[in-house]
């Protein structure tokens, strides 16, 4: 067991509604919340972060402008095209944050970043 908590951002329907309305791209169906929530990004913290709900709302209030830039990024590399003003409410009202308090490594060797 890793000395870390998880979390992961699902997608609530004002994302679908950016993509859709940013990238009018011509294609057979407009995207969904299944389509963007299919892969998820896994962010590890410290276990100390997501202990309680409370310590993490704390972190997160902290953190949110990041993780909305990286969230936005994934998408579009553009910023004009983002939402002008990234508050904390409206990172609440994209994104709905998952914890994870008990992250196992089943694998056994040394972690690596890949960007290293």
């Amino acid at each position: 067991m890793l000395n870390r908590g998880a979390f992961t951002l699902r997608c609530k329907s004002p994302v679908v509604d950016w993509l859709n309305t940013a990238f009018p791209i011509p294609r057979d169906r407009p995207a969904t919340l299944v389509d963007v929530n299919q892969e998820l990004t896994v962010y590890l913290v410290s276990d100390a972060t997501v202990e309680s709900p409370a310590a993490f709302r704390r972190w997160l209030k902290r953190n949110y402008r990041a993780l909305f830039e990286t969230e936005l990024e994934g998408w579009c590399r553009d910023p004009n095209l983002w939402p002008q003003n990234l508050t904390f409410a409206l990172f609440e009202s994209w994104f709905q944050a998952e914890l994870h308090s008990v992250v196992v490594d089943l694998v056994g060797t040394e972690i690596h970043d890949d960007d290293f």
